[in-house]
């Protein structure tokens, strides 16, 4: 199974706000910590915000912060959220599949899916930000000048 850049990047940003030791970075921040463009980054951010996983708040002393229920969720859970409903193949599309009527192979790459997703349901952000990886992103994160 392959994720989707969206669910990739979502998952980083996630992770990035997990490690957050101080203030809050902004969507511009965490774009340039995960090198990816700013745009890509707000469409994630506002879908994570919308899922009650992240708080973005404006203005002058905002910022993204982690909620409890973002630091807390299993990574399976927000997998499957974030890649929605669907199969590995598809069998239906405009150019339908001949063998869809007795196919068992969409059968087993279902299984294979749920699978997968069983295998990342027991992780949290919290065991994805153990060392080494939390340290890197800190490490990665820019520091802030007061000012």
């Amino acid at each position: 199974m392959r994720l989707t850049r969206f669910t990739d990047l979502a998952l980083r940003v996630l992770m990035r706000l997990a490690v957050e030791e101080g203030g809050l970075p902004t969507t511009r921040e965490v774009a340039a910590t995960m090198e990816v463009p700013y745009t890509h980054t707000a469409k994630v951010v506002a879908k994570l915000q919308h899922m009650g996983l992240i708080e973005a708040r404006r203005g002058r002393g905002g910022g993204l912060a982690l909620t409890t229920a973002g630091r807390r969720a299993s990574v399976g859970t927000l997998v499957r959220e974030l890649e929605g409903p669907g199969d590995v193949v598809e069998c239906e599309g405009s150019t339908p599949c001949p063998l869809r009527a007795a196919c068992r192979l969409r059968g087993a790459l279902r299984q294979a899916q749920e699978a997968f997703f069983a295998a990342l349901d027991p992780l949290t952000l919290t065991d994805l930000v153990e060392a080494p990886t939390g340290p890197l992103l800190v490490a990665l994160s820019p520091t802030r000048e007061s000012g």
